[in-house]
């Protein structure tokens, strides 16, 4: 049973949430909502956001759940501080992570330079969209797989193992199975954080219409010459967001 005063707070702290949405609404234009989300720059920049979000999060998956699967289970010196290291794009203002990935990737950064010789380019291109992205959303898929694994622990591997099943096979058939919604739970939550990148993405990628101009980005810059338009694009991220953790529930409790 839950104590009065703790369902007190609660309501504030949802208040906290659901009074700016709500004021957001109200602001609209609703009459010319549709004239407002549909110029050509705001569709490029929707469907941008959209497609390299997929891909991030498609890399966040590639390479978040080996990282995952590695801090739950793996012992070795030093795996606390790489778990530090991973997480802190939780903390680190976007914008210091953009730095870092254009000290990284930038034509005299750390790789960018041999990668230009290369004649391959990433700052300031889609690639870099896509890196930033997923610079900032990885923590969340590994901190929420990681979480699902130590629950799950370790017993049907070992009888899987046991059995004579090999270590991919009881990968795939097992372990994953076994933590199915901490991972679809990282995912959704990964691609929400792309879906709003801002920071990393304006100072790594830049802000070129079709190119890195992201939904964000395109919010920012209305701001500033079409307040209205800004509003009503904010609303269809929010939107965009409610309903891709909407149909994740629904997934969830499906299982």
């Amino acid at each position: 049973m839950i104590p009065r005063w703790v369902g007190g707070v609660a309501a504030v702290g949802a208040l906290l949430v659901v009074v700016p949405l709500v004021a957001l609404a109200a602001r609209v234009d609703w009459p010319n909502f549709w004239a407002l989300i549909s110029s050509e720059s705001s569709v490029a920049a929707l469907l941008l956001s959209l497609r390299t979000s997929a891909v991030s999060t498609l890399l966040c998956l590639v390479v978040g759940v080996p990282l995952a699967l590695v801090l739950a289970r793996a012992g070795f010196p030093g795996i606390n501080l790489l778990r530090s290291l991973v997480l802190v794009p939780l903390v680190l203002p976007p914008v210091v992570g953009g730095i870092a990935l254009l000290y990284t990737f930038g034509r005299r950064g750390l790789l960018g330079e041999s990668l230009e010789v290369a004649g391959v380019q990433i700052a300031f291109s889609t690639t870099a969209v896509v890196l930033a992205q997923t610079f900032v959303a990885l923590p969340f898929l590994v901190i929420s797989l990681e979480g699902a694994l130590r629950t799950a622990g370790t017993r049907y591997d070992v009888v899987a193992a046991t059995l004579g099943a090999r270590p991919t096979t009881v990968l795939l058939r097992v372990t994953l199975p076994l933590v199915w919604p901490g991972l679809l739970s990282g995912t959704v939550l990964s691609f929400a954080r792309c879906l709003g990148e801002f920071g990393a993405t304006i100072t790594f990628a830049g802000s070129l219409q079709g190119v890195t101009r992201t939904l964000p980005l395109e919010i920012y810059l209305q701001r500033e010459t079409d307040p209205d338009a800004a509003v009503a694009l904010s609303l269809v991220l929010v939107a965009v967001a409610v309903l891709v953790i909407g149909l994740t529930r629904r997934s969830r409790s499906a299982l």
